[in-house]
Formats: C-alpha cells, sequence, structure tokens
C-alpha cells in the first residue's frame, strides 16, 4: 500500500525511534496550523498496562449511547490504520495517505520521529472530520510523549503504573510515576486507576502542584467484581452492570476507569442501559483473545484452545497469573516471545505455578527480540519445561498437546505476528 511506502520514509527522519520531546511535534503541529487546537473534547490516557482497554471500555460505552468517537491508540498489531479511528471507523487508506503526505510536506524533511509525525497526522485527521469526543493515549510515558500537545483535556487518566521502558523514564517506579503524571492538566479532573503506594504518592504531589483535581480508585470511586461477576460501580453515580467484555480479573480496574471518565466528560449523561451495553459489547484485540478460526486455531486438537495476550511486562505476567489461576480445568502450555528490552524471568516466573511447558520462538521480523534458546534457557533455569523454535506454527505444534489450552504471550509484537499468520481480522 502506499501508505506503508511512506511510513517507510517516515522510520528515515530521526536516527533514533525514541527520542523524548515536545519541540519537533510543536514545531511540525504548527506548520499545519495546529489541528490539536481543533478538537471535540479530549480523554488522554497514559499508564505502563490498561491503557488500550480503558480506551477500548471508553469507546464501547459512548458509541452505545450514539456518540462518535476519535480514537488515536499505539502500537498496531497488523496494520498501521489500527492506530487511527475515525468517529467509529479505523482510517481508510486514500484518507491515511493525504494526511501523512501533509506532514511529510510540512515536515520539508527536518528530524522527528516516527511516533510525532504520525501523531501530527492523526490530529490532522481527526480536526478535519466531525466527532464528539477523542479518546488519546500516550505512547510513551506522559511529560515527553508527542500526544502531550493538547492544552486542555476534557478528563486525564492515569492507569496502573509499573516498571517498564526503564531506558527512557526511569528506574524505579516513582520517577515513571513522575513522567506519567506530566498530562495532568490544572482544573482538569483527574482519574486515577488503582495504583501501588510509591506512584500514588508521586500523582498526589504533581496533582496537589498543579492543582489537577483528582478522581481516585478507592477514594472517589469504586469498581469491584460481584459473586455473581457482575461489576458494581460507585463514583458520583452507581451502577451494576453486566461482567466486562474482555476476560480477566484486572477488566473490571479498567473498566472502572472508563466509567469515571465518563462521569467528567462534558455533555455526557451516563445511563445504565448505554453503559451495560458498552462493557459487554467491547472488543480489543490480543488482550486475553480466544482464537477459534484461523490457520494456527486449526493446529490445536479438538479438545484444546488457543489464545494470545500483548501483555509484555512483570505486571502484564502478573496479570495473565490471575487468569491461570482460574484455569484449572486444563493444562496451560505457553508459546512464548519477547524483546530484550523487558524482563523475561519475571514474566514467567508468575506464570510459572499454573504453566506445564514453554515454547519459545524469536519474534519474526523484530531486531530487538530475544532468541529463543535464551528465553528457553531463562524458563528452564525457573523450573519450567521448555523447548526453543524456529516460527510461530512450530511453537504452537509443539505446544498444541491434547487437553490443553495454548497462551501465546510476551509481546505485543508476538500478538501482531500471530494474528497476522493466522488471518484474524483486527
Amino acid at each position: 500500500m502506499v501508505s506503508d511506502e511512506i511510513l517507510a520514509r517516515l522510520l528515515t527522519l530521526h536516527p533514533k525511534l525514541i527520542d523524548l520531546s515536545l519541540d519537533r511535534v510543536v514545531r511540525l503541529l504548527a506548520a499545519l496550523g495546529n489541528p490539536q487546537e481543533k478538537l471535540p473534547p479530549v480523554v488522554h490516557v497514559a499508564g505502563t498496562n490498561g491503557k488500550g482497554s480503558t480506551i477500548a471500555f471508553l469507546r464501547s460505552c459512548l458509541e452505545a449511547a450514539g456518540k462518535r468517537a476519535h480514537v488515536y491508540t499505539s502500537p498496531h498489531l497488523v496494520r498501521f490504520a489500527e492506530r487511527i479511528r475515525l468517529a467509529g471507523k479505523l482510517i481508510d487508506e486514500p484518507a491515511l495517505v493525504a494526511v501523512l503526505e501533509e506532514c511529510e510536506r510540512a515536515n520539508e524533511g527536518r528530524p522527528i520521529t516516527y511516533f510525532e509525525i504520525t501523531t501530527a497526522a492523526a490530529f490532522l485527521a481527526f480536526s478535519r472530520q466531525p466527532a464528539d469526543y477523542v479518546l488519546l493515549e500516550v505512547g510513551l510515558g506522559g511529560r515527553f510523549d508527542a500526544t502531550n500537545v493538547v492544552a486542555q483535556p476534557a478528563v486525564t487518566a492515569i492507569t496502573p503504573i509499573s516498571l517498564d521502558h526503564q531506558q527512557f523514564l526511569g528506574d524505579t517506579v516513582a520517577k515513571i510515576a513522575f513522567e506519567k503524571a506530566g498530562i495532568l492538566k490544572p482544573g482538569v479532573p483527574a482519574v486515577i486507576a488503582p495504583q501501588n503506594k510509591e506512584a500514588a504518592a508521586v500523582i498526589v504531589a504533581h496533582a496537589d502542584e498543579i492543582g489537577a483535581p483528582l478522581y481516585r480508585a478507592g477514594e472517589e470511586w469504586n469498581a469491584t467484581a460481584r459473586r455473581d461477576r457482575w461489576l458494581a460501580y460507585r463514583g458520583r453515580n452507581r451502577f451494576v452492570l453486566p461482567r466486562p467484555g474482555l476476560l480477566g480479573p484486572h477488566q473490571y480496574d479498567n473498566a472502572g476507569t472508563a466509567l469515571a471518565c465518563l462521569e467528567h466528560l462534558p455533555g455526557f449523561v451516563p445511563s445504565a442501559q448505554s453503559l451495560a451495553r458498552g462493557v459487554t459489547a467491547v472488543e480489543w484485540p490480543a488482550r486475553l483473545q480466544h482464537l477459534m478460526q484461523g490457520k494456527l486455531a486449526r493446529l490445536m486438537p479438538p479438545d484444546g484452545e488457543l489464545w494470545v495476550d500483548g501483555g509484555h511486562n512483570t505486571a502484564g505476567g502478573d496479570v495473565l497469573a490471575e487468569q491461570a489461576k482460574a484455569w484449572r480445568d486444563k493444562k496451560l502450555n505457553l508459546v512464548f516471545g519477547m524483546l530484550k528490552t523487558h524482563d523475561a524471568n519475571g514474566f514467567l516466573s508468575a506464570l510459572a505455578p499454573y504453566a506445564a511447558r514453554v515454547d519459545a520462538l524469536t519474534i519474526p521480523g523484530e531486531e530487538n527480540a530475544r532468541r529463543a534458546d535464551d528465553i528457553a534457557a531463562i524458563a528452564k533455569r525457573i523450573g519450567l519445561r521448555a523447548a526453543a523454535h524456529p516460527g510461530i506454527a512450530e511453537a504452537v505444534t509443539a505446544a498444541a498437546e491434547a487437553g490443553t489450552r495454548v497462551l501465546i504471550c510476551g509481546s505485543l509484537y508476538l500478538a501482531g505476528r500471530v494474528l497476522a499468520e493466522n488471518g484474524t481480522a483486527v
């Protein structure tokens, strides 16, 4: 596609893939007429885990209420267009080509990162099509992320913070929380998901310093799973809603974060009926997604199941371990790949009590991927049976024993390759 050719050129504009700064994107946006200033009310979401799921709940609830939402998320799984959703639909190829080419011309070959110039393209697309709201996901960190050029969002939100991307954000949870808290704005409601004490203290201190009113889980709002697995929400309103459509106990917190944001959106009056439709109809690929059809799914025996999840840090491993506790009806085998910059030992250690074996692979097409034999060695050191394989299909075939549940995990990039190879639409 033409857009792929343009995106390949944009990758060459800066020697670093990640170089956190606002100067370059501010310059480009000014040349484009500052489209970020011409948007409908924005919900800006930062955090380590749960950003995408929270935005998925937000979109689903808004659309169930008849509202139109522009959505910007990253990274994509299979194709770049997944990152930009215009008033409910993924951006089409002609529209994507048009905004990418316009940004490329306006940039005039000057240094700018791939994420910065594509974020500018998203703002340009959003500014030209009517919608009721914009849902904006931070790419990395917050304070110097390219999305943080929106001066006055309607609501900001911070999902759970943990160690991740330490080479860019700092080597402690407190340092990372400071970067994430950089999206808070004076006078703008800040919805805060459950946090550990270290992160919470940093967020509260920064909010107090700049005058951002906090709306915190466990304080101003609360979301819990009832015995019948329905969602009980208490905030400005009280709702009892059906079980969230995304699997895993952590999704109750993500749904609650979205509900808390909705309570602060201008012009939006939440109703139990639309929220019930929204939390159940939500879709978000590669988040504990059950693959029941497709090339890879056909490798499973009749009594087996194939799942994929994009969690990629230690906290993501902890979340999957919580779900694995409930999966005691079948043996659990892992198909695992991960980038070198993430903690394979920590991730696999969380799942080790529940997994029978690990079939490791090197993520196809990723220069920064851990080698399959390195992953297998790590798994063996923590007491798991493990083997290395040359590709996804080979690893799934090895893991697909009779009566097993196979979980492919360790990386969003791996999840994207899996969905592409399986033939699963995103």
